[in-house]
């Protein structure tokens, strides 16, 4: 399929997963290695660009990589996503070795374009020296990214509420008034993560040890 890598795309897809209830940018910078619990610093630069590329920031807003989506990942693979840290160590490796190979840099340092050309094959099966496949670890990174972005914060993603806001969902709320109930209503946003809540204070721990799933 010959995607072209679109908000509106992404945005579809994390309605149809249920990202919300469940749980162009250059040469980016090179990440603090420090704020970073588990990936190092090149999977990290790499992690980071190719979020940024699967929901970029546009005029109507920031995307996947201001919403923290690769904190969001490299958290998760110290705990509950830890089975796929090795998938993500031979997985963005595999992704700088087709860049370099194919655009001669590797990803992070490819104009945008590139980078989406990159991206492509690896959707389409096309890059070599992944494993399982190149298709196989460009979904893993998609949902995983999808989570990080739209997900309750509490989960170290969607930071500032930015995917929310993006689907215009308007937060948590455990009441809804028949004024709100509206097809024209426009609710305002509480801002709220679920752990933000009293009753599910003695639960943060436990939660946090699901996260992402």
């Amino acid at each position: 399929m010959n995607r072209s890598w679109s908000r509106r795309e992404m945005l579809k897809r994390a309605a149809a997963v249920g990202a919300v209830t469940a749980v162009p940018r250059g040469v980016l910078g090179q990440p603090n290695a420090a704020s970073y619990a588990t990936l190092n610093a090149p999977e990290a630069r790499a992690l980071e660009a190719i979020v940024a590329r699967l929901i970029p920031s546009d005029a109507n807003g920031p995307g996947a990589l201001e919403a923290g989506a690769a904190r969001y990942i490299d958290r998760a693979l110290g705990d509950a996503l830890a089975a796929w840290r090795a998938a993500y160590a031979s997985g963005l490796a595999a992704v700088d070795a087709h860049a370099r190979k194919s655009k001669g840099k590797i990803f992070a340092e490819l104009r945008p374009t590139e980078q989406d050309a990159v991206l492509r094959d690896l959707e389409q099966n096309i890059a070599t020296g992944f494993a399982p496949s190149a298709a196989t670890f460009f979904e893993l990174v998609l949902g995983h990214t999808l989570e990080g972005t739209f997900s309750d914060p509490h989960y170290g993603g969607n930071r500032d509420f930015v995917g929310w806001e993006l689907l215009g969902y308007p937060g948590l709320r455990l009441a809804v008034t028949a004024e709100q109930q509206r097809m024209t209503a426009q609710p305002e946003m509480t801002r709220l993560s679920a752990y933000d809540l009293p009753m599910f204070e003695g639960d943060a721990h436990d939660a946090g040890d699901d996260h992402g799933r």
